[in-house]
C-alpha cells in the first residue's frame, strides 16, 4: 500500500469520525431541554434559521414553545401558541382586529387579500430584514389593503400617508382603548395636570381573609410574629442575627410567616418538606400566585415560564450596567431575600441593572422628585410616582370574587405601543392630550418626562371635527335639510 493511499484512508477516516461527532453533537443539541447545560444551548443556536425578534429573543432556544414537539407543524400549532401566551391580553384589550373578524364571510373579499386570521401573517420570526416595530413583518403601509377609502368617512385622514397610521397617539392595530373616537373626545379639553390624582393603594392587608381560594391562611393566620419564632425548621440555627432583624421588619413577619414558610419546601405532592436555601418564584406562588403570574408573563420571567433558565441582565437587548447582578432573575432579585422592600424594589431594584437613557435619566426627573418628598414625608403616602408606577402599575384585579389592587409584573402589558400605557397609567395624573403627546415625544421619553412636549398630535382635534361633522348631519336630517344649508 501507498504512503499516498494510506494517508486518503486516514484523511477518510478523521473526515467520517469528525462528522459523525459532528451530528452526533447537534442531535444531541436539538434534543436537550431548554434546561440543558450551556454548551447544548449554544449548539442548538445553529438550527435557528435567522435572527429572533425583540419579543421572543429570550425563548429562541426553546423551540417547542411556538412550533409544538413535531417538527413543521401546521400554522393551528403555531397559532395556538401564540393565544397561550397573548390571548387573554387580546381578549382584555377588545382587540380591534379579532380573529372572527377575518373568518367573517361578510369580510371575506378583505380576508383575501390579508389573511390576518393567523398571528403569523403578520409577525414572521426569523426575518430581521423585514421586521418592523411591533416585530411586524408586513410593509409599513400595510393598513391600504383594507381602508384606502378612510378619508371618504374621515376627512380628516385625506392625503396622509399610510404608513403613518401608527404613529403615537393615532392608531393600532391590537389596543386601541384609549385611541378610539368617542374616547378622544370624552377626554378633550383636560388640564396637563389633574385636579385630582390617584395611584391605587395598597389593600392586601384588607382583603387576605377573603382570599380563601388563593391565600393559605391556614398555615399563616394572620398572627404577628416576634424573634423567637423565627428559627423554625431545618438550617435555619445558621441563620445570621441580621436576617432575623430584616424579616421582623416586614410583612411576613406580621402575618405569620417565618422562615420555615418559604424555606421548607416539598419536592413534590406528597413528599416530606425539605430546607432549600434558596427558595424560588413557585414558593412565592404559595402566596402571591396571581403576581407570580404576571411576572412570568413579562420580561423577567418568561423564559422560566418557557421551562428555562431564568433571564439575566447580559442576555438583554437593551442597555445594562456592566456591574449588574448576573445571577437569573427571579422575585428576590428585585425584594430581596429577607427585607422585601417594596419601596427599594419600585426604582432601585430596576436601577440596579437597567442603563438605558431613559432609565439614567430617572433620578433628575420630576417623578423623582415627588419619590424623594414623599419618602421624606413632605407627600403623603401615595404620591411617589417611580419606576413601577408606570411599567408595574397597581390595577385592579379579582380574585375569588374579591377585587383587589394587583401589581402587575408584566412589563409587557404597558410597555409597546406606549399608546397601551395612557388608560391604566399616564390619564390617573394627567389629560389624555398631554399624555398622548409626552409619549409621542421620543426626546422627553429619552429624558425621562422631565420638561414638557415639544410637538402636538392632532387626534383628539380631528375627533372633535369629526363629531361636530356628524352632529350637524345628525341635525340636518332631522329638520329635513340633508346639504346642512341655512
Amino acid at each position: 500500500m501507498s504512503a499516498t493511499t494510506s494517508r486518503n484512508r486516514l484523511l477518510w477516516l478523521t473526515w467520517t469520525v469528525l462528522s459523525a461527532l459532528s451530528a452526533g453533537l447537534l442531535w444531541f443539541g436539538l434534543q436537550a431541554g431548554t434546561e440543558a447545560p450551556g454548551p447544548m444551548n449554544v449548539v442548538r443556536t445553529a438550527f435557528l434559521p435567522g435572527q429572533t425578534s425583540h419579543g421572543h429573543h429570550q425563548i429562541e432556544l426553546a423551540c417547542s414553545t411556538c412550533h409544538g414537539s413535531e417538527a413543521f407543524t401546521a400554522a393551528d400549532v403555531m397559532q395556538d401558541a401564540c393565544t397561550q401566551c397573548h390571548g387573554a391580553e387580546l381578549k382584555n384589550v377588545d382587540d380591534s382586529h379579532p380573529r372572527s373578524k377575518f373568518t367573517d364571510p361578510r369580510n371575506a373579499e378583505r380576508a383575501a387579500r390579508l389573511d390576518a386570521a393567523h398571528c403569523v401573517t403578520c409577525h414572521v420570526e426569523h426575518k430581521p430584514d423585514i421586521t418592523h416595530a411591533m416585530g411586524v413583518t408586513l410593509p409599513t403601509d400595510f393598513c391600504v389593503i383594507c381602508h384606502q377609502d378612510v378619508a371618504d368617512d374621515r376627512p380628516s385622514h385625506a392625503g396622509l400617508g399610510f404608513d403613518t397610521c401608527a404613529s403615537s397617539g393615532c392608531h393600532n392595530f391590537h389596543d386601541n382603548r384609549a385611541l378610539y373616537g368617542d374616547f378622544l373626545v370624552k377626554h378633550a379639553g383636560k388640564p396637563d395636570l389633574l385636579d385630582t390624582r390617584e395611584v391605587l393603594p395598597r389593600d392586601w392587608k384588607t382583603v387576605l381573609e377573603e382570599l380563601y381560594e388563593s391565600y393559605p391562611i391556614d398555615r399563616f393566620p394572620l398572627q404577628a410574629l416576634t424573634e423567637p419564632d423565627a428559627p423554625a425548621g431545618k438550617g435555619s440555627a445558621q441563620v445570621h442575627d441580621e436576617v432575623n432583624k430584616d424579616w421582623l421588619a416586614t410583612s411576613h413577619a406580621k402575618a405569620g410567616v417565618n422562615c420555615s414558610g418559604c424555606h421548607e419546601v416539598a419536592p413534590a405532592a406528597g413528599q416530606p418538606a425539605m430546607w432549600a436555601d434558596r427558595p424560588d418564584h413557585t414558593v412565592c406562588a404559595t402566596c402571591h400566585k396571581p403576581e407570580v403570574n404576571t411576572f412570568l408573563a413579562g420580561r423577567h420571567g418568561m423564559r422560566l415560564a418557557a421551562g428555562m433558565p431564568a433571564m439575566t441582565p447580559a442576555e438583554a437587548m437593551i442597555p445594562m450596567k456592566a456591574d449588574a447582578p448576573h445571577d437569573g432573575i427571579g422575585c428576590t432579585t428585585c425584594h430581596g431575600a429577607h427585607r422585601f422592600d417594596t419601596a427599594h424594589a419600585a426604582t432601585d431594584g430596576c436601577l440596579a441593572c437597567h442603563a438605558d437613557e431613559h432609565s439614567k435619566a430617572f433620578g433628575a426627573s420630576p417623578h423623582a422628585a415627588l419619590a424623594a418628598k414623599e419618602a421624606s414625608g413632605a407627600l403623603p403616602a401615595g404620591s411617589a410616582v417611580t419606576c413601577a408606577t408606570c411599567h408595574m402599575p397597581r390595577i385592579e384585579h379579582r380574585t375569588d370574587d374579591v377585587r383587589r389592587t394587583l401589581v402587575q409584573h408584566n412589563q409587557n402589558d404597558t410597555l409597546r405601543p406606549s399608546d397601551k400605557m395612557l388608560r391604566p397609567v399616564c390619564m390617573r395624573c394627567h389629560s389624555l392630550q398631554f399624555s398622548i403627546d409626552a409619549l409621542a415625544d421620543a426626546g422627553l421619553v429619552a429624558r425621562n418626562f422631565r420638561g414638557k412636549p415639544s410637538l402636538h398630535v392632532e387626534s383628539i382635534d380631528w375627533a372633535l371635527k369629526d363629531a361636530a361633522r356628524a352632529e350637524a348631519e345628525r341635525q340636518a336630517a332631522k329638520t329635513g335639510n340633508p346639504d346642512g344649508q341655512p
